[in-house]
């Protein structure tokens, strides 16, 4: 039987009680089979490799320190002014400072040495994210054969994306490194089986796996939900408005971290297309915009702020009366029971994302509405979600005309489409709860083979192994 669970992410949990939806599933896994997280702590520090406590409580809480030039080089650098726009299908905003890359590989080969040296022979490593691709190949060089998985939350990027990186070969091979790479979707899983099939270094085995060079990895897609009965009951709250002052009669609701992979800046203009062409002028629903701040160092994050703030003016300018301010658009976070009530009384949910590995927003949307009485989910064709959510009113987020539809379709529906659609997507949504979602994959992992490496003769790497002064290599 597999021992402990180690889950390894970018960032660790430092409240008691844990709140979100991956935190919850892996709190459950972590706090049922019993076992570790590690992460990196809240501050930067001095680079050590040495992991400090910070909990015990039901589980060990190990975090490692990120130095002020690692946060900015492998943090706010490659993992995400690379890799995020990288894997967004934002080539144009990848930016391919050398530095980035080498904290990057730097951070992971020094986090791979730390987690080695707390590695029991039996326990089972669960991987998160984007941050993390080399960790594996990283701890294979340290002799490490224990089960590793991966899971990635943020879409899978294409063939032709993954050509912008700087060592476009070594991605495949990080992901070898690896039992069992999850994603988000099927259509994830089919663009890393292309990334494969076009790689000379790998082949394709009769039980589905991929051999590439001396490795054996198992692909899947395992669609991540919310902790769906929660979130409803969160929803119902309390009676008081949870606008307490001024709700609006009639709104729409969107939440999103500001990110230019949300596609904001169509969603405003759709709204505002749908005001102008609306067939009752009387009628004047509010699109309540709600938009934390995220990676602000990051110049394409300023740039969206600048955009938004400038539509939204422009939107509430040219329609807003004394009574009325069609788009409230509110810069910070909201508290999740206050959010989840919020959903609960909007007419409509816009999701438009541009690219999305699921958007977990249209889920809580969907298990926030009253059964009986239920809103319409608006949602991209390219979020994750959609894979599932099937009746939802599908939009092309690049098309402002045919979002301006939907919004003007869902504000008209009638009540009896609304339940169908509701009761069709809510079914998905519990289908795909979070706990469901972390027993399948850790199943799916503790089902693998150890690592293990097939004998030198038997394969003929097709490219080169990593230069010698690869910090990766131990």
């Amino acid at each position: 039987m597999p021992g402990r669970l180690l889950v390894v992410s970018n960032r660790i949990p430092t409240g008691e009680a844990p709140s979100g939806g991956l935190v919850v599933a892996l709190h459950d896994a972590l706090a049922e089979r019993g076992g570790v997280w590690i992460g990196a702590g809240p501050e930067p520090g001095e680079a050590s490799e040495a992991l400090e406590v910070i909990g015990r409580d039901p589980y060990v809480r190990l975090a490692f320190t990120l130095t002020e030039t690692e946060q900015h080089d492998y943090y706010l650098g490659f993992s995400n002014s690379v890799l995020w726009p990288l894997c967004h299908r934002r080539g144009d905003l990848v930016d391919l400072d050398p530095d980035f890359e080498a904290a990057y590989r730097a951070v992971n080969a020094r986090l791979a040495r730390a987690i080695a040296k707390v590695l029991e022979a039996d326990d089972v490593l669960w991987v998160h994210d984007y941050h993390l691709f080399p960790l594996a190949q990283a701890l294979r060089r340290l002799g490490v054969t224990n089960r590793i998985g991966f899971f990635l939350h943020i879409p899978f990027p294409t063939l032709t994306d993954l050509a912008v990186l700087p060592k476009p070969s070594d991605f495949a091979r990080w992901l070898a490194s690896y039992n069992l790479v999850g994603f988000q979707t099927r259509a994830d899983t089919a663009r890393c089986l292309e990334m494969f099939r076009a790689d000379p270094r790998a082949e394709f085995m009769t039980d589905g796996t991929v051999k590439f060079e001396d490795k054996i990895v198992r692909l899947g897609a395992f669609p991540i939900g919310i902790d769906t009965e929660t979130f409803a009951r969160d929803a119902e709250g309390s009676e008081e408005s949870p606008f307490r002052r001024d709700a609006p009669e009639e709104y729409l609701i969107g939440v999103d971290r500001l990110d230019y992979s949300k596609g904001l800046p169509n969603r405003f203009n759709a709204f505002a297309r749908y005001l102008e062409e609306r067939t009752d002028p009387e009628r004047r629903p509010c699109l309540v915009q709600i938009a934390p701040p995220t990676r602000e160092a990051v110049q394409a994050y300023q740039d969206i702020r600048r955009e938004l703030e400038e539509i939204s003016g422009h939107i509430n300018g040219a329609y807003a009366e004394l009574d009325w301010t069609p788009i409230r658009y509110i810069h910070r976070a909201v508290d999740r029971s206050r959010l989840a009530r919020i959903y609960r009384h909007a007419r409509a949910c816009l999701v438009t994302s541009l690219a999305d590995g699921m958007n977990l927003v249209a889920k809580e949307y969907v298990a926030a509405q009253q059964p009986d009485d239920p809103g319409v989910l608006i949602l991209s064709r390219f979020a994750g979600a959609a894979e599932d959510l099937t009746d939802a009113l599908l939009v092309n987020p690049y098309d402002e005309a045919d979002i301006a539809r939907a919004i003007a379709v869902a504000l008209d529906m009638p009540l009896e489409e609304r339940v169908d659609r509701y009761e069709s997507c809510i079914q998905a949504v519990r289908d795909t709860d979070v706990r469901r979602w972390s027993k399948q994959f850790l199943a799916g992992l503790d089902r693998t083979l150890p690592s293990f490496e097939w004998p030198k003769d038997e394969f003929s790497a097709g490219w080169p192994l990593s230069a010698p002064d690869d910090p990766l290599i131990a």
